[in-house]
């Protein structure tokens, strides 16, 4: 008989019985279509080799008017901006407190009690002290080993907690430790959703009667986006944040006056706001009355100069003695609640910032006059400022809330439009000017998302998961068709809905899900869509948050490393330093001879394959990918037997020539599964159309 093309439709069919599907792929991991072809996905590689603190579920990047390309990104314990590999913490400051011997130790023991009232810590927050009124206690632990930053290891009541200062005392002390000045980063929060179970959990209804059901606690994510060159950010469901470009994340050089306050001098062209939070570095001294690692805040900042304060608003600090070396500064972000009008949002469940007319807005926030989060209202700031939020006759701020759901969940913008998701509608945001400012329009309800980070934008076109289906936005709501929708959904972990998060992969016209299979707690599958073939694919990959390309020149990606990674560079795997293959397979649907009356006798096989961008592995072994038949006596049996071959390709480098060689098998079965899997470094492919040798072999 003649040569036969195997050619199967593009894309991925898990909707139906792998016999339904015929004709079609139907297992794969690592792969990706282009122009219906299936291929191996690009290699990865370490972004920077600093890692950070905690598991990372939010990046930005953009490019400052000083042309410093920044990338920032918030974990559940910190938030930082890289610069250079470097990550800057800019972790906010939630408290300052001045204590008075609030140190308690005990003989033999590195664990210290912090007498605070209501300091509002949790445990594994962080806490710096500070201050040139500290003194040791305990014998051994001395004013140098408290002045540090410390962990917070348990929280005794309200007013006090315990730190583990890396020191046992050598005698017991109770209320020593002299004048501290105690300052307070955000409360860290969990890294992943903490399932609850029993009555009282879940929605009214669910679970047997007296029983309950199961939900979930909300975990630590961040919410972040530019004004102009600065960045306005904030933990969901916390306080905003403004961090001002124009200082940057590298410490800048100042000069510091022996006065009464002192005062402090930036460079020509430099400007900071009052509220800003800095800390103070020195070659040599600082004067007396600042202390290098604390963190203090601008007041009276005119121009170029400002004055200090150990409190936000607080009173100015005086410095006297000397000082000696360079002297330099560096910024944390200001706390917008503090630094703009009264009427400033003190919470907020998400921020975005209108790209054309250029307001802040909070959606899920604080009522005037409230600190109480209403999860349905959205309130924005007067246009071109974001520290005010007052309405008035004279400005454009204002508020408006929504109708349909119980609580906002997240929003994107594109063109034209914010496009905001409540946990059971989609609304469009639009500026029309005053008096109105801003207008809400219902575009569908009876409409899920599955968390804050599951959605994303594609050349104009806005793609989501809901809890039980995909869709897509592109001026009306569309359910998207998808091949796995079935295969998804019932391998996905509903209690850790948050995790899911979606990004683009524009250079190959990709939708990307992370999310959490059934028995896991960490990420650990995706789920891709094609926009332009309209097809689908999917496969393994550990990830907790991702960039697209754009202003960096590929995608990046934050892994359970504690460190980001640079995709669709190179053809490995290099998340931790070390070279790795990627494991990459694609499986067909069965198919047969006729309608399967016959069995099939397949004496030879011609691959069509390419090696392009391949090398030789390590061991000078040539590049390889293996093809796999598997037989069937009938559809739903086990398989009888299986023949494979590697299909090689050598070159001394690079391997750039399309391969068609011949591969003899003399294999049988009724119904046929084709597979194509790569294990082992340097080794790239893409599958042509596979020619197969195949002819009636009899009934029985």
């Amino acid at each position: 008989m003649p040569l036969q093309k195997i050619l199967f439709r593009p894309g991925v069919n898990r909707e139906n019985t792998r016999y339904t599907t015929e004709g079609g792929w139907y297992e794969c991991d690592k792969i990706r279509f282009r122009q219906g072809n299936p291929e191996k996905i690009g290699g990865w590689t370490l972004f920077s080799g600093n890692t950070f603190l905690g598991i990372c579920r939010s990046l930005w990047n953009w490019v400052t008017l000083a042309g410093s390309n920044l990338v920032s990104l918030g974990t559940n314990l910190k938030f930082y901006i890289e610069q250079g590999g470097s990550y800057f913490d800019v972790t906010p400051i939630r408290r300052t407190a001045s204590l008075s011997g609030p140190f308690t130790a005990t003989t033999g023991s590195a664990i210290v009690t912090v007498a605070d009232v209501a300091h509002g810590a949790s445990v594994g927050d962080y806490v710096t002290y500070s201050g040139s009124g500290i003194t040791g206690l305990g014998g051994a632990i001395t004013a140098t080993v408290l002045k540090n930053t410390f962990t917070v290891v348990t929280v005794l009541d309200a007013d006090s907690y315990t730190i583990d200062v890396g020191v046992n005392a050598t005698s017991s002390d109770t209320g020593h430790g002299g004048t501290v000045i105690a300052q307070y980063q955000v409360n860290t929060g969990p890294s992943y959703q903490v399932p609850i179970s029993g009555w009282g959990a879940g929605p009214w209804g669910s679970g047997g009667w007296g029983v309950g059901s199961t939900t979930s606690t909300t975990m630590r994510l961040w919410n972040q986006y530019n004004f102009g060159e600065d960045l306005v950010y904030g933990p969901r469901g916390g306080g905003i944040y403004y961090w001002t470009a124009s200082i940057g994340v590298s410490p800048v050089q100042v000069t510091i006056s022996i006065a009464s306050p002192g005062v402090i001098t930036l460079p020509v062209g430099f400007s900071i706001r009052n509220g800003t939070a800095l800390t103070l570095t020195s070659t040599g001294a600082l004067p007396t009355g600042l202390t290098v690692g604390t963190v203090y805040f601008v007041v009276n900042s005119s121009g170029t100069t400002f004055e200090l304060s150990a409190t936000i608003n607080g009173t100015p600090i005086n410095t006297s003695g000397t000082q000696s070396g360079l002297q330099y500064v560096s910024q944390r972000g200001v706390d917008l609640s503090e630094a703009g009008d009264a009427d400033t949002p003190v919470v907020q469940n998400n921020i975005v910032v209108s790209d054309a007319s250029r307001f802040v807005l909070v959606l899920g926030t604080n009522d005037y006059g409230s600190t109480t989060l209403d999860p349905m209202l959205i309130r924005w700031s007067d246009q071109e400022d974001p520290y005010t939020w007052t309405p008035s006759a004279t400005n454009q701020a204002g508020s408006i809330r929504l109708s349909h759901g119980s609580e906002i969940i997240t929003s994107i913008q594109t063109r034209q439009e914010i496009v905001v998701f409540t946990d059971q509608a989609v609304y469009s945001l639009q500026y029309v000017g005053p008096p109105y400012v801003w207008t809400s329009q219902l575009m569908g309800d009876n409409i899920s998302i599955m968390g804050p980070n599951a959605v994303s934008l594609a050349s104009g076109i806005v793609y989501w998961m809901g809890k039980d289906k995909f869709y897509m936005y592109d001026g009306r709501v569309q359910t998207l068709n998808c091949d796995l929708r079935r295969y998804v959904f019932q391998d996905i972990n509903q209690l850790q809905n948050e995790q899911v998060f979606a990004s683009t992969n524009e250079g190959f016209n990709e939708v990307w899900w992370f999310y959490c299979s059934a028995s896991s707690n960490t990420v650990d599958k995706y789920v891709v869509y094609n926009y332009i073939e309209k097809i689908w694919y999917y496969g393994t990959m550990a990830r907790t948050a991702w960039l697209d390309s754009g202003l960096i020149d590929y995608p990046v990606a934050a892994t359970y490393n504690y460190n980001l990674v640079n995709h669709e560079y190179g053809i490995n795997s290099d998340e931790t330093g070390t070279e790795a293959a990627i494991s990459a397979y694609i499986s067909s649907s069965e198919f047969d001879i006729g309608d399967g009356h016959n069995f099939g006798f397949v004496w030879r096989i011609l691959p069509d394959l390419t090696f392009d961008n391949s090398t030789t592995d390590g061991s000078g072994n040539p590049a390889q990918v293996r093809m796999d038949l598997y037989g069937l006596t009938n559809s739903g049996s086990g398989v009888t037997s299986d023949a494979y071959a590697n299909v090689q390709k050598g070159s001394t480098y690079y391997i750039t020539e399309e391969f068609t060689g011949q591969v003899y098998t003399r294999y049988r079965g009724r119904q046929m599964i084709f597979k194509i899997s790569s294990d082992q470094l340097n080794t790239t492919w893409q599958l042509g159309a596979p020619r197969i040798d195949i002819r009636p072999d009899g009934r029985r």
